[in-house]
């Protein structure tokens, strides 16, 4: 608290701390953490230096999802949220129901149905596509996901001033013309921010594959937990999921923060 030599008395001071002092403050209670765990519970400590491979690849799968799952999602998002403004009801109604449908539906509804729904594997000219479960789990946090971009690509897009399309018509730009090399770019700027968000929450999202199978840091954690039964394992390696989850998606956060100054300023 800190006096301000006012009549409005005590005022509450606020703390801001830069990204990289974070990362070092994380960091360093991160090792105090796990030093002191080490000397505390040997047992424990030699089961967990066992089972970090398998956490480490299992994190690697979190990741690996949550990128295919942003990449589908922006691609997809992109090509509804533009088929949203299309003057033809054909394109713009189904748009608008994938829009309405996966805006509302949870992502874990998403994720059993698409891993219940989408096969195996699938024959094609005589060739067989396999779909694995974390690619059934991809889709199902792409399909929400997407639902959220078009939803911002339709907004950006549509907050651009009217006068830039018809100073574009009047130079003779099609409409085409005009939203590739005109509207996108500037719509871009206004995207940028909100999307970041997203794909933090599709990154803490990902956990959500451990519910169907597939073998990703949570799915590893229970199988260590259950595998070595000592509470104290159980709660460092939480703590430790944890921990991983904050450093993949803190970057993302402060990414939003920064782009949301950079284009404040601009």
């Amino acid at each position: 608290m800190a006096y301000d030599g006012t009549l409005a008395g005590l005022r509450p001071s606020v703390v801001r701390l830069s990204p990289r002092t974070a990362w070092l403050l994380i960091a360093a209670v991160s090792i105090v953490g796990l030093t002191s765990f080490c000397l505390a519970f040997p047992k424990s400590a030699a089961a967990l230096v066992e089972w970090f491979p398998l956490l480490a690849r299992g994190f690697g799968v979190n990741v690996v999802l949550t990128l295919v799952a942003v990449v589908t999602a922006s691609a997809v998002g992109t090509l509804i949220g533009l088929a949203e403004l299309s003057p033809r009801r054909w394109v713009r109604w189904p748009a608008m129901l994938y829009v309405t449908v996966f805006r509302n539906a949870p992502y874990l509804v998403v994720v059993f149905a698409a891993s219940y729904t989408i096969p195996f594997e699938i024959r094609v000219a005589g060739t067989t596509i396999p779909f694995p479960d974390w690619i059934k789990a991809a889709i199902g946090l792409a399909l929400p996901g997407g639902g959220h971009i078009a939803e911002l690509v339709r907004g950006a897009v549509q907050s651009i001033p009217a006068p830039q399309w018809e100073a574009s018509a009047a130079l003779g730009l099609s409409r085409r013309q005009t939203l590739a090399w005109i509207i996108l770019p500037q719509s871009l700027r206004r995207i940028l921010p909100p999307w970041t968000n997203l794909c933090a929450s599709v990154a803490m999202s990902s956990a959500l594959a451990a519910l169907v199978g597939v073998p990703d840091l949570l799915h590893t954690a229970n199988d260590a937990s259950t595998a070595v039964r000592r509470t104290e394992f159980t709660i460092c390696i939480y703590l430790l999921i944890l921990q991983w989850f904050f450093l993949f998606c803190y970057p993302l956060s402060w990414t939003t923060r920064y782009l949301e100054r950079r284009l404040a300023q601009g």
